[in-house]
């Protein structure tokens, strides 16, 4: 392989922020994806395709091709959901797999795509040291299928959709060179779901007589309560508080495993509640019908219905 950048390169990083930065700042606007990130060595025949940390791809993605010629490509490995409406991030969890066989029926029965939206180099080229929209011109004159382009648009109101239907948005700078493993030139903006969760019981904190984290359910629709995930991040204030204020719905049920399956015993990691508690939280993404990353409480509902708590809630 002879490109004028060679692996390892690590990929250029975005700063994360809560809005959407102004156009007239010089800011362009693109989807984020809910994939695996990854940089393609393309020459020719040859194919080299690595994460952000440098680990070999390509074996547990035999399907993905790419246009003939010399470039470095920067990208998300998504999985596509068959109705259109987002990615299948669990899909892409299970090509990770030791075996070769199962890599390869996985990759016919539910193929990735490579999503391109930046050209570090072609042919004998280094692009870096260009701005943005120079490299964004040289990369939609190069994508071509089986490979699919990013969209991008230039204000921030014609990327607000992105933050309720996608998984956020990722803002560039229109002048911004690209720097390999620096948080500079891009944001993102991640997409806050809200959902209404039954609090099934608690776990203990690290301190004694404090909260760690509450357990959270949804009702599926055969009407069993089923655990999705948990909420921390309390203050320690709180996680005194908690104590006292679970205790009236403590149903005397402790145990050690997963909430379906808690057993008598002494060492304390989980305490079961009557489904009598609403709150509403907010968490980033969910597959496999769990939420992927620790919700954040915003407040108790009184006014709340436990039955009306469903698992369709998740997306």
């Amino acid at each position: 392989m002879a490109l004028p950048l060679t692996p390892p390169v690590a990929p250029q990083l975005a700063r994360p922020r809560k809005g959407l930065p102004d156009e007239a700042d010089g800011w362009i606007y693109e989807p984020k994806w809910d994939g695996f990130r990854a940089i393609a060595f393309v020459d020719g025949d040859d194919l080299e395709l690595k994460s952000r940390n440098g680990k070999d791809l390509k074996r547990y993605f035999p399907e993905l091709r790419f246009m003939p010629g010399r470039y470095v490509l920067d990208g998300e490995i998504v999985i596509e959901s068959s109705d259109g409406e987002g990615e299948e991030f669990n899909l892409l969890g299970q090509r990770i797999h030791p075996a070769q066989s199962r890599v390869q029926m996985l990759a016919e029965q539910t193929p990735a795509t490579f999503m391109a939206f930046d050209l570090l180099a072609q042919d004998d080229e280094v692009l870096l040291d260009l701005p943005w929209e120079e490299r964004r011109a040289r990369l939609e004159a190069l994508v071509a299928a089986p490979v699919k382009l990013t969209p991008y648009v230039q204000t921030a109101a014609d990327a607000e959709h992105w933050l309720h239907s996608a998984e956020g948005v990722i803002a560039k700078e229109r002048a911004a060179p690209y720097r390999p493993g620096e948080r500079t030139g891009m944001v993102k903006i991640k997409r806050v779901r809200t959902m209404d969760a039954v609090v099934m019981g608690w776990r203990p904190g690290k301190a004694e007589g404090t909260v760690g984290a509450i357990i959270l359910g949804l009702y599926t629709p055969e009407g069993r309560l089923r655990e999705v995930g948990h909420s921390s991040g309390f203050t320690a204030k709180q996680k005194r508080e908690l104590v006292e204020t679970l205790e009236p719905y403590e149903t005397g049920n402790r145990g050690s495993g997963e909430p379906s399956r808690w057993t008598q015993g002494r060492d304390l990691e989980w305490v079961e509640l009557r489904p009598e508690l609403v709150v509403e939280v907010t968490y980033d993404h969910a597959s496999d019908g769990r939420i992927r990353h620790g919700a954040k409480v915003q407040r108790w509902r009184d006014d709340k219905d436990p039955a009306d708590c469903t698992i369709d809630q998740l997306g």
